[in-house]
């Protein structure tokens, strides 16, 4: 059975080719998008279309797309994710607390918890576009990283939420205690981003890298490390990690980027001290702003209080 799908043109496609805005909106490839035109498979406002027609804002897209099989698509399954807790829920989103040791989605060669199949494991239905391991699914936070994300629970959401990040529009805060001192004390890092030339698992700072924009204040000087509240300008894989890697100011307990292991150890903490902290977005029902905090889980509240003690 063909999966049959409607969203409206958001202002930013207005103009494109249906192939492209087809691709862009349904997470499928352009040459599959115009394929399933030349089909007839692709509506807009009711009528099929031409993959070369240009598309209006405010139209509705419908597009008939056949069940995938994807052999390398892990099962997205409900399961439980322990520690992650719900911080707001409506019809439109759901903002999740995501615990440590917890991934976004589903991937291959991760078989640990993750958020998509940990709210369906506690009875959300989440009705989006996308990947099917990926579904309501709009930023990421990194396996190790804890703090808040948004899920889009509704086509409408996901379209408007994933548009509002692409233009950097919500407000991500992080708090991170990095090693040293930074100088200046405050002050903003632009570094391009690329996969490092030797390792595919890690990030590096690259020339030809991705344009990234990380800022930054210092809010507590210790002996030996840190306290960062940083707002992310971009929003890279790695970024803040990258970054202060590449000032010679890691996270602590990121040996990956270069942190000490003894002062790890020193603090009991086993992962990366990076939290996301803040998140506020305009909310894609309502239309109104709206802010959202998460506290430091225990383990890096005690990591902290350890480095405050010297």
């Amino acid at each position: 059975m063909p999966d049959v799908r409607m969203l409206p043109v958001p202002d930013g496609l207005e103009g494109e080719r249906v192939d492209a805005a087809v691709a862009r909106l349904f997470g499928v490839s352009r040459s599959k998008a115009a394929d399933l035109a030349g089909e007839g498979l692709i509506q807009v406002d009711g009528a099929a279309v031409a993959k070369s027609e240009r598309v209006t804002a405010g139209a509705w897209l419908e597009v008939s797309l056949p069940d995938p099989v994807r052999e390398d698509a892990p099962a997205v399954e409900p399961r439980e994710a322990p520690g992650l807790r719900i911080v707001h829920d409506d019809t439109e989103i759901v903002v999740v607390d995501k615990p440590a040791g917890c991934a976004a989605h589903p991937s291959v060669g991760w078989d640990g918890p993750d958020v998509v199949s940990g709210l369906m494991a506690e009875g959300y239905r989440i009705t989006t576009s996308g990947a099917a391991e990926r579904q309501g699914i709009v930023q990421r936070l990194d396996v190790g990283t804890t703090g808040l994300m948004v899920v889009a629970k509704s086509e409408r959401a996901y379209t408007v939420l994933k548009q509002a990040f692409r233009d950097r529009t919500p407000e991500k805060v992080y708090h991170a205690v990095v090693q040293g001192l930074p100088d200046p004390m405050e002050g903003t890092v632009e570094a391009p981003i690329g996969r490092h030339p030797h390792h595919d698992w890690k990030f590096a700072v690259r020339q030809e890298g991705r344009h990234s924009v990380t800022h930054y204040a210092v809010l507590e000087a210790m002996r030996h490390a840190s306290l960062l509240e940083i707002h992310l300008e971009t929003g890279r894989t790695h970024q803040i990690r990258v970054h202060f890697s590449a000032l010679r100011h890691p996270c602590v307990g990121d040996p990956l980027y270069g942190a000490d292991p003894v002062l790890a150890r020193k603090v009991g903490l086993d992962r990366q001290w990076l939290h996301a902290h803040r998140l506020g977005f305009t909310h894609p029902g309502s239309g109104e702003w709206v802010s959202f905090e998460s506290p430091y889980p225990p383990d890096l509240q005690r990591s902290l209080d350890l480095l405050r003690a010297g």
